[in-house]
């Protein structure tokens, strides 16, 4: 038991105990403050192994990019090609069209027997002439022409750039002149055709007209087949 005297110094001892207490308590939350307080050091990284993620990475994207165009190539691929064949390989239409814009380059050119052009051309050695600039030998001269080529049976199947074929006299299967097809009249069933004209030169001509009709024997193919 407290005896008076004691408890008479009870209140400096119990000052002394909170004071220790209260001075241990502010050091070890110094103490945690310090350290809550101290800085975060991370571990050093090489700069060079950032350097090769960085090239890595790229690397990647790259093939990435890669992959992508090759792949918008090989779709744009056939369109090309196809653009590209069309462009180096004319078709039958347009071979025709370019060998009748020659054959009327020479309009108006004179007519002259045995003539093998260009100031001067005979019916034959006119269409042979036109003929040769576009790679073909053909005869110059009617009659062979005539054997020449491949048939055409009838006007139905007439397309541009066929030469056509005139006796010497109506009803006569003697050739004597020869044509080149320069346009299909379907609805009317005729054509007309450019010639060298004994008369008139390098002309075209309607085969509607009643001295050709009378005298038409045939025609020769030499290009290739026009679709239709």
């Amino acid at each position: 038991m407290l005896t008076l005297q004691r408890m008479r110094h009870f209140p400096a001892y119990l000052c002394i105990v909170l004071s220790l207490a209260a001075a241990t308590s502010c050091g070890t939350s110094r103490k945690a403050a310090k350290q809550s307080a101290a800085p975060v050091i991370l571990p050093l990284v090489d700069s060079s192994d950032i350097a090769a993620s960085r090239e890595r990475a790229k690397a990647v994207l790259d093939s990435i990019d890669r992959v992508r165009g090759n792949a918008a190539v090989k779709e744009k691929a056939p369109e090309a090609a196809k653009t590209a064949a069309a462009q180096k390989a004319p078709g039958p239409e347009d071979t025709a069209r370019e060998l009748i814009a020659y054959a009327r380059s020479f309009t108006g050119t004179p007519y002259k027997l045995g003539a093998r052009g260009p100031s001067a051309f005979d019916c034959s050695s006119y269409t042979s002439y036109v003929y040769a600039h576009f790679g073909y030998s053909i005869t110059p001269y009617s009659q062979a022409q005539f054997r020449e080529g491949r048939e055409v049976p009838s006007y139905g199947e007439l397309q541009c750039g066929d030469l056509v074929f005139f006796g010497k006299r109506a009803g006569v299967r003697d050739i004597g002149h020869v044509g080149i097809v320069v346009f299909v009249d379907e609805e009317r069933g005729s054509f007309r055709f450019i010639h060298a004209s004994v008369s008139k030169g390098v002309v075209e001509e309607d085969a509607n007209n009643p001295y050709f009709q009378i005298r038409y024997i045939g025609a020769r193919r030499f290009l290739p087949d026009i679709e239709r």
